[in-house]
C-alpha cells in the first residue's frame, strides 16, 4: 500500500493487534498440570459460551484460550460443557457415602447452612484429614437452643426463651461465628417456642457480624394467619430491622401453592434494597423427622396434605392414620409427596431463586434423591427437557449466585463459581444431551449419569463416570476464625 494511502493509526492498530495477541501466545507457550481440551466452556459471570482450552496450574485456572495449549496431562472434553463446580447451599448429608453422591452430580462444594453446627470448630475438625468436596458450616441455632435449656430437650423445642437465656444465645452464636462459622442456621418451625424477639435478636447479632441468616422460616403451610406468607414477612422485616440479609431455604416446601406470591415478595423487597435470597430444589416431595414439630396435631390441614402422602423412607409404605401414630411414636425419616408441580416449575425458572438440594443423610442407602440427583435433574428435565429455563441460566443458579450470596463473609468464594483465569479449578464436565438424575423414591442411592468429570482444586473426584478413590481434595470455606 502506497504510505500517502496508509491509515494514519495502522501503527497503532498493529500494535494493539499484537499486545491483544500477546497473552494468549504466553499462555500456549507454557506447560500447565492439566489441560481440559476442546470443552464448551461456560462462564455464567463473564457470558463466555465458546470451545476453548482450560489450563490448570496449582489447584487454579491458569489459561483459557482457543488455542491449544500443553499440558502434562491433557483430558479431550469435546462435546461437553466445562462449568463452574456446583455449590451446594444446603446439604445436610455431611457424610463420606453423601459426599460421593454428591460429586457424581456435579458438586464441588456442599455446605451445612440451615441445620449448621455447633461446636463449630470440632465440626471443622472433624473433617480436616481429607474430605471429597469442599465443606462448610453455619453455626446451629437449634444446637445452640439445646445448649441453653440444658437437659429440658422438651424445652428446648416448645419453650419461650427468656431474655437472659436470648442473650445467652447470642453469645454462643457470637462464639461460633468467631470459631470461624460462615453465617448462622435456623430451623425456626422445628422450635416454635422460639419468639420472634428470639429471633430478631440473634439477626441483629448476624448483622453485627457481618453474616447471612440461612433459614427454614417459622411456618410453611396455607392457612391463615400462621401461613407461610406471614413467615416470609417475619424474615423481611427483620431483616430491614436489624440491617442484615437473610437467604431462606426451599422455598417450594416451605411455600407450595403460595410460591408465586411468595416470589414476588422478595422480589419486592430486593427491589427496595433489602439483601434477601432464596433456592428451591427441584421435586415435589419434602423429608424431614416425623417426630418433629411440623407434625404436630393440625398438619394436615396446614399443608394441605394427609396420611397417605406421607411414605416411610425404610420401607417406602405409604402411611395412614394408625401406621402415622406409630411412626410418630417410633421417630425416623419421611417423605411427604405435598409440593404442587406447577409451584416447583415456577421457582426453578424464576430468575432469583437458587438451585440447592437440601440433601439429607443416607440411611441404608435410603433417603430423599435430591441428595443424589438434584443438579442433574435441573439440567436434564428442566433445562433439555422442559426447556423451563436455559441452560447458562441454571448454571448460574447453581454456580455464581451461590458463590456471590457467601463472598462477603468468606472471601475466597469471589474464586469460586465461575470458569476465570485466577479461579479455583472447581470444574464439572457433564454432556448437555445426556445428563439426568437416576435417583428415584425406590432408588434413591443412584449416581447422577451425564458427568464423567467433576475437578476439585484441579484433581479429579470424579473421572469418567468413577468416583476416584484416592482423592480428598476438598477444602474447608470457612471464615477466619479469631483466636
Amino acid at each position: 500500500m502506497n504510505d500517502r494511502l496508509r491509515p494514519p493509526c495502522a501503527p497503532l492498530l498493529l500494535a494493539c493487534l499484537i499486545t491483544a495477541l500477546a497473552p494468549a501466545h504466553d499462555a500456549a507457550a507454557q506447560t500447565y498440570d492439566l489441560v481440559l481440551r476442546g470443552g464448551r466452556v461456560m462462564d455464567p459471570e463473564s457470558g463466555l459460551d465458546g470451545i476453548r482450552d482450560v489450563g490448570i496450574r496449582d489447584g487454579r485456572i491458569a489459561a483459557i484460550i482457543e488455542g491449544p495449549l500443553l499440558g502434562r496431562e491433557v483430558v479431550d472434553v469435546s462435546g461437553l460443557v466445562v462449568a463452574p463446580g456446583f455449590i451446594d447451599l444446603h446439604a445436610h448429608g455431611q457424610d463420606a457415602f453423601s459426599a460421593d453422591l454428591q460429586a457424581r452430580d456435579g458438586v464441588t462444594t456442599a455446605l451445612e447452612l440451615e441445620g449448621g453446627s455447633f461446636p463449630v470448630a470440632d465440626w471443622y475438625g472433624e473433617r480436616s484429614d481429607g474430605w471429597r468436596i469442599n465443606f462448610g458450616a453455619t453455626v446451629s441455632h437449634g444446637a445452640i437452643r439445646r445448649a441453653v435449656f440444658g437437659d429440658d430437650r422438651e424445652g428446648s423445642v416448645y419453650a419461650v426463651a427468656t431474655p437472659e437465656q436470648v442473650r445467652r444465645m447470642q453469645e454462643l452464636v457470637s462464639r461460633g461465628l468467631a470459631e470461624g462459622a460462615i453465617g448462622i442456621g435456623f430451623g425456626i418451625q422445628y422450635v416454635p417456642g422460639a419468639s420472634r424477639e428470639e429471633i430478631f435478636r440473634l439477626f441483629q447479632t448476624a448483622g453485627q457480624w457481618g453474616v447471612t441468616s440461612f433459614v427454614h422460616v417459622r411456618y410453611a403451610g396455607v392457612l391463615e394467619p400462621e401461613s407461610s406468607i406471614s413467615a416470609i414477612q417475619e424474615m423481611i422485616a427483620d431483616a430491614a430491622g436489624a440491617n442484615t440479609s437473610v437467604h431462606i431455604v426451599h422455598i417450594g416446601s416451605s411455600g407450595l401453592k403460595q410460591v408465586p406470591v411468595l416470589l414476588d415478595m422478595i422480589d419486592a423487597a430486593q427491589a427496595a434494597g433489602l439483601d434477601v435470597t432464596t433456592e428451591v430444589y427441584p421435586y415435589t416431595a419434602a423429608s424431614t423427622a416425623i417426630q418433629s414439630a411440623i407434625f404436630d396435631p393440625g398438619w394436615r390441614e396446614r399443608l394441605a396434605g394427609d396420611y397417605g402422602d406421607i411414605e416411610w423412607v425404610a420401607t417406602g409404605e405409604r402411611l395412614d392414620s394408625a401406621s402415622f401414630s406409630r411412626r410418630r411414636a417410633e421417630g425416623g425419616p419421611i417423605i411427604a409427596h405435598i409440593i404442587p408441580e406447577d409451584a416447583v416449575a415456577y421457582a426453578v425458572g424464576h430468575p432469583g431463586v437458587m438451585i440447592a438440594s437440601d440433601g439429607v443423610p443416607f440411611v441404608d442407602g435410603r433417603a430423599h434423591p435430591r441428595g443424589a440427583g438434584t443438579f442433574a435433574r435441573v439440567l436434564g428435565r428442566y433445562v433439555r427437557e422442559q426447556g423451563a429455563l436455559g441452560l447458562m441460566d441454571a448454571l448460574r443458579k447453581m454456580t455464581l449466585m451461590p458463590a456471590e450470596r457467601l463472598q462477603d463473609a468468606v472471601p475466597e468464594m469471589r474464586r469460586k463459581g465461575r470458569v476465570a483465569v485466577g479461579a479455583d479449578a472447581d470444574l464439572t464436565v457433564f454432556d448437555p444431551e445426556r445428563v439426568i438424575d437416576r435417583a428415584t423414591f425406590a432408588a434413591p442411592a443412584q449416581g447422577s449419569d451425564g458427568i464423567p468429570h467433576v475437578l476439585v482444586a484441579g484433581s479429579f473426584v470424579v473421572r469418567d463416570g468413577e468416583i476416584v478413590e484416592q482423592a480428598r481434595p476438598g477444602r474447608p470455606v470457612r471464615r477466619r476464625p479469631i483466636s
